[in-house]
């Protein structure tokens, strides 16, 4: 099991025990199917909807744990249409169209279960009335309306190359009369360099950047092994291939991976830091690889440029040389839908290219 996964599966089993029983008999049921992380999310939904439930006086219980399966049972329509207008409009922070659609959906899940398979001693269903069923879930993600949002936020062409030239040799040239920020420069760089290298030119997502190990790397066949997601099998490591230029950026880190971070050979992660005052290299966190790509973003002249859009940039370039079938292997993409983004992303692609063609 993968870092973040034990860390989840940790949270989960803290948090599910604070649950009513027929929750924690819901998440028992998803587990051989879904990740810990994504269950977390749903333990949270619940939390929220259930402390509102309380605080409408729908609930009489003095516990989200003691909330019943009748309460449940009698909820009205205008009961779901307050809370999902309590989702939108709450004074402490505001929710997405996108974020209240999953919440809504992580409630229609629990309540399919105890209404279409959980079953009582005497084999009726747990919930004899299930509200959600009549609640509308609309699409909010359409990969049309996502690819338009990602038109000129990735990296196209040669610039994929240029950033991590960048990343190499013009953030020093920019930042040479800041001695602090050249000192974490210089000794980074070529770690740098090779994490954005390896995620152009394979589209790794950064949880499995950062789950990467040592003996998960084979040069020679140009081939990782990495945890993808929505894979629940804890001893199978999906093989990803990543292109000939990430070779040589992938030789320069290991070359100072050991020395230059102090790493134990207890270590094996791929990536690692060297935190101040520490005497020892450790893994790289999830938040330091992303906060390492906006930095060097930025001064790239692409402020929006984030982790996830260095896998969008590369999904786009290996469309533009594959089929969706092979772009959705590549990515590790459930289903072709989530792979159609790039369908659309390259539309103005394909257009310079018949241009260019008809112009020669």
């Amino acid at each position: 099991m993968n870092l973040q996964k034990i860390s989840d599966r940790k949270k989960l089993d803290e948090k599910v025990i604070h649950m009513p029983w027929f929750v924690q008999q819901f998440i028992d049921y998803k587990l051989p199917d879904l990740s810990p992380s994504t269950l977390l999310e749903y333990i949270r939904d619940y939390e929220q909807f259930f402390g509102w439930l309380r605080a409408e006086g729908l609930s009489a219980a003095e516990s989200n744990s003691m909330v019943t399966l009748q309460e449940l049972e009698v909820l009205r329509m205008d009961n779901i249409v307050g809370y999902r207008l309590h989702l939108t409009t709450r004074l402490e922070g505001h929710n997405s169209r996108v974020t209240v659609s999953r919440k809504m959906s992580s409630l229609r899940s629990l309540f399919h279960y105890l209404s279409q398979i959980a079953e009582d001693e005497e084999f009726y269903p747990l919930l004899k009335r299930n509200i959600m069923a009549k609640v509308e879930i609309k699409r909010i993600h359409k990969p049309k309306d996502t690819a338009a949002k990602l038109k000129g936020k990735i990296l196209e062409e040669d610039e994929l190359l240029e950033f991590i030239g960048y990343i190499l040799e013009g953030y020093g040239r920019d930042i040479e009369n800041n001695k602090q920020a050249l000192y974490s420069y210089e000794l980074n760089k070529e770690r740098d360099a090779c994490i954005a290298s390896l995620i152009l030119n394979s589209g790794l997502r950064v949880s499995e950047v950062v789950n990467l190990n040592m003996d998960d790397i084979d040069l020679s066949n140009k081939l990782l092994y990495v945890y993808r997601k929505g894979n629940n099998d804890e001893t199978f490591k999906t093989p990803v291939y990543f292109r000939e230029q990430s070779k040589d950026e992938l030789h320069a880190y290991l070359a100072i991976r050991s020395t230059r971070y102090r790493t134990p050979k207890k270590e094996k992660a791929l990536f690692v830091a060297l935190p101040n005052g520490q005497q020892e290299g450790k893994r790289m966190t999830k938040r330091a690889i992303q906060a390492m790509i906006i930095k060097y973003a930025s001064r790239f002249g692409k402020p929006y440029l984030t982790v996830h859009k260095l896998r969008h940039s590369f999904a786009t370039d290996y469309y533009l040389q594959n089929d969706i079938y092979k772009t959705k292997e590549q990515l590790g993409h459930a289903s072709t839908e989530t792979t159609e983004v790039y369908t659309h992303l390259t539309d103005k692609t394909m257009s310079d290219a018949i241009e260019r063609r008809s112009d020669d």
